[in-house]
């Protein structure tokens, strides 16, 4: 009985607080506690709304952040630099060394045999009368020397050829080439003698 009684109060209590919301303008905020406790007679029945018990958040298990491994850099390619083009210095080419031309080496001339026997020249015509001459070498030399035809035809001849022959004879002789300075009064004996004495070397081969 008394629970029908509570359920009863319960239900008019709403019921009016319907009717009043209806009739209130809506900008007219409500007591809701005041007129609650007018409408049970000034009597407050607690409504014993249970607290709700807060559960337990339940934390997510912590994952380990793992420990990242440094990955390795690519090594850095250096920059190419751009060579600056300089003005090429123009090359200075030294002088060419002179080489000095070397003196062709001087050969000894061949030893020829050396010149040995009597040679006879051939007999020079003059205006007195023909003169020969004859020579006899060694080792290359005149050793000796002979007239073998003198101008003859008159005394004058024959005093000329014995005053001329022995200077001529001694300077053959002591120049043993053909290389003689005559004799002064007998020029054309001398003549003679040097032409046919010339002709005695070069068949000697001198």
């Amino acid at each position: 009985m008394g629970a029908t009684k509570a359920t009863l109060i319960v239900v008019g209590t709403l019921g009016g607080l319907g009717a009043v919301l209806a009739y209130s303008p809506p900008h007219q905020s409500l007591n809701l506690g005041g007129n609650l406790k007018g409408l049970v007679g000034g009597t407050t029945t607690p409504t014993n709304t249970p607290t709700p018990t807060p559960t337990p958040t339940q934390k997510a298990p912590t994952t380990p952040t793992p420990i990242s491994t440094p990955t390795p850099s690519a090594p850095s390619t250096p920059a190419k630099s751009t060579p600056t083009k300089s003005t090429p210095v123009p090359k200075t080419t030294p002088p060419k060394a002179t080489r000095k031309p070397v003196p062709p080496k001087k050969t000894a001339p061949p030893v020829s045999a050396l010149v040995n026997g009597t040679f006879d020249g051939s007999t020079s015509q003059t205006v007195y009368g023909p003169v020969q001459v004859q020579i006899d070498i060694k080792d290359s030399k005149i050793i000796a020397a002979r007239a073998l035809q003198l101008p003859t035809g008159t005394p004058l001849d024959q005093q000329i050829d014995a005053q001329a022959v022995p200077l001529l004879i001694s300077q053959t002789v002591t120049a043993s080439s053909a290389n003689i300075q005559g004799v002064s009064g007998a020029s054309y004996t001398s003549q003679g003698w040097y032409d046919s004495l010339v002709s005695a070397l070069t068949k000697a081969g001198l």
